[in-house]
């Protein structure tokens, strides 16, 4: 199966996948929480490409919620209720086969993850794994599963067991990994792919944080509202680099795009001639500086000449900026 897919991934990806603003590996992932409790089950799935949740699942009825228009991968509906079936009855059936044939204490949570990753030039790397109480339980390799050492005897008596099931093994898994995701995978990337290519420019401020200590400010510089995730940002002095930059983590803004913030510990009187430097795949190469104790923007200027005036005319003429209303007495009579 994997060989029909190379001429769709070598229309889609020509190059190195970089060059398209896909970071790598590229990949689609379903994610499902179950938590076990007083024996019934309660499910939460979620469907991811890369770091953006591009689906959610109706857990009544086992159907997706496509969260963008593009996340359906231009299919039919017919295909999409036949993956939503495969998908929806192969994780229950697992979950299911926990509790027949197992006594795990009430409660227990199960985590499982299923999908691809995209290499360039070496296809897709599938993988199917299961989790209990947040740690590893067992894995689907080779056609085959395998327990990971964290779960112990249970591990390795779950693997015989669905070993032995050569149906599931041949059928559900191998096609799940082998035909399914890569499909499904591509079909995302290629519907996507205007959405998941976009460059939106960064914003950036400056700001002081609570102080370090005595005679020292904390310098604060925020980027936000950039997209793909991946950004240089640095405190610099000149063209030197402050190595005493601590870069917090990359966060999502809720439109889909991420802020950061880098910060610098210096001395209060060592300030003059730092400057923030952020690079971005969006910004072509001219990276946007701002510089600590800058004067104010033409727009920051404007600002103040007009707020300046306002109070001049308040305290010079104010009886022209008070205008009395009218006498409603002689409007009645």
């Amino acid at each position: 199966m994997m060989s029909l897919l190379l001429p769709l991934l070598a229309a889609l990806f020509p190059g190195d996948d970089s060059e398209y603003g896909f970071e790598e590996p590229v990949s689609y992932h379903l994610l499902q929480t179950s938590a076990f409790h007083n024996h019934s089950w309660v499910h939460l799935s979620s469907g991811w490409l890369g770091e953006l949740q591009i689906h959610s699942c109706n857990i009544s009825s086992g159907a997706f919620i496509y969260l963008y228009p593009w996340s359906r991968g231009n299919f039919s509906n017919r295909e999409l209720m036949d993956l939503e079936s495969f998908f929806w009855e192969n994780f229950i059936g697992i979950q299911e086969v926990y509790t027949d044939y197992f006594m795990f204490e009430d409660p227990f949570d199960l985590q499982m993850a299923t999908g691809c990753e995209l290499h360039s030039g070496k296809g897709f790397l599938c993988f199917l794994q299961l989790a209990i109480q947040g740690s590893d339980f067992m894995s689907f390799q080779n056609e085959t599963w395998s327990p990971s050492p964290e779960g112990g005897i249970k591990a390795q008596e779950f693997c015989k067991l669905f070993n032995l099931d050569q149906g599931f093994v041949q059928g559900y898994a191998h096609t799940l990994l082998s035909d399914t995701f890569p499909h499904f995978t591509l079909a995302l990337l290629d519907a996507g792919k205007a959405h998941l290519q976009r460059q939106v420019k960064p914003e950036a401020w400056l700001s002081s944080g609570p102080s370090p200590g005595p005679g020292h400010l904390l310098l604060v510089c925020h980027v936000s509202g950039f997209y793909p995730k991946p950004v240089w940002v640095m405190w610099m002095r000149g063209e030197q680099e402050q190595q005493g930059t601590q870069r917090g983590d990359i966060l999502p803004n809720a439109d889909g795009t991420w802020y950061l913030r880098a910060t610098l510990d210096v001395a209060a009187g060592e300030v003059a001639g730092l400057a923030c430097r952020v690079k971005h795949s969006s910004l072509g190469g001219q990276d946007l500086v701002l510089h600590w104790g800058a004067p104010p923007s033409a727009l920051g200027w404007i600002l103040s000449a007009v707020t300046v005036a306002l109070a001049l005319l308040t305290v010079l003429y104010p009886s022209v900026l008070f205008i009395p209303p009218p006498q409603c007495s002689s409007l009645l009579f």
